[in-house]
């Protein structure tokens, strides 16, 4: 782990202990409030780091041409709207869906060398130990996202799985700390964080700080051969096109509660550009983030 990773993980560390700390001093907020400054915070650092996703298709697939490009987008979007069209024909299909790759996809925050058992427990800490103290707004947020009756199928399966996933995740602690330290520390705060606070304020912590600002640190020395700036620059255009398509879904729900539209365009879009993502990145995960073969 470089050093640059190694202080992005103590910082979160950090951050997770005071956030967690800091939530039995305060109330839990107005939940309108609260949606409209978490939807700006997983906007502005959250999903840039799908973003560079323009890198990954570079140097794996050597994209260069406009009519590259253009297929890939074609693409890169009609897996997208295959995510949206099953939330909207096959709500518990998608939320269980959802879920399972989300859990999947966070597993590879920690480094490449961890136990397998532990990244395991690290992806799915995220999604199953909300329920441990919150179950009933975890199941609640579900229902805004997919529908009640999906939330009402899994939320108690999640439920059930809450305390053996966290002494598994605790087990799992004692048997990294040992080998990396930093890594035992990560799934501690992880698992205190998504345990003790808020549901939707210990996910938009994790995501932006852990999750995010990691991808987006390994994407920078991934590609450092490419000035930070050009890699900045690729950036751009996703994310125009991403606040755009946010503008679209936000007319289409028009006529929808202000909570549940914010919900659905936070949660339903980022599992639409999820599935891309991962067609792209997970391939340079499972690599150990190794740079590709292929020239710039």
């Amino acid at each position: 782990m470089s050093s640059v990773l190694k202080w992005q993980g103590m910082g979160f560390v950090i951050l997770a202990i005071i956030i967690t700390v800091g939530t039995f001093a305060m109330p839990q907020p107005d939940e309108r409030t609260a949606l409209i400054i978490i939807a700006v915070l997983i906007i502005v650092l959250g999903v840039p780091h799908g973003a560079f996703d323009t890198i990954f298709a570079h140097k794996l697939y050597g994209i260069k041409t406009v009519r590259g490009w253009a297929l890939g987008s074609v693409a890169y979007g009609l897996l997208s709207l295959l995510v949206v069209g099953i939330w909207m024909i096959a709500p518990t299909v998608f939320l269980a869906g959802f879920l399972l790759i989300s859990a999947a996809h966070f597993s590879g925050d920690p480094r490449s060398d961890s136990l397998k058992i532990s990244r395991v427990l690290y992806g799915g800490a995220v999604i199953v130990l909300p329920t441990l103290r919150h179950a009933d707004e975890v199941n609640r947020l579900f229902g805004l996202v997919a529908d009640p009756n999906a939330a009402a199928f899994l939320t108690p399966w999640l439920a059930a799985l809450a305390w053996p996933w966290l002494v598994a995740l605790l087990i799992s602690f004692i048997l990294e700390f040992p080998r990396h330290r930093l890594t035992a520390f990560e799934l501690l705060a992880v698992g205190i964080l998504c345990t003790i606070t808020f549901p939707l304020v210990g996910f938009t912590v994790f995501f932006c700080l852990m999750h995010s600002a990691r991808h987006i640190l390994r994407t920078f020395d991934y590609a450092k051969q490419l000035s930070p700036w050009l890699i900045i620059g690729a950036g751009i255009m996703p994310m125009v096109l991403v606040l755009i398509g946010a503008a679209i879904a936000w007319a289409f729900l028009e006529g929808v509660a202000l909570e549940t539209r914010i919900v659905q365009i936070i949660f339903v879009g980022l599992a639409a550009l999820t599935v891309p993502h991962m067609a792209l990145v997970e391939r340079v995960r499972l690599s150990g983030w190794r740079p590709s073969v292929r020239s710039l």
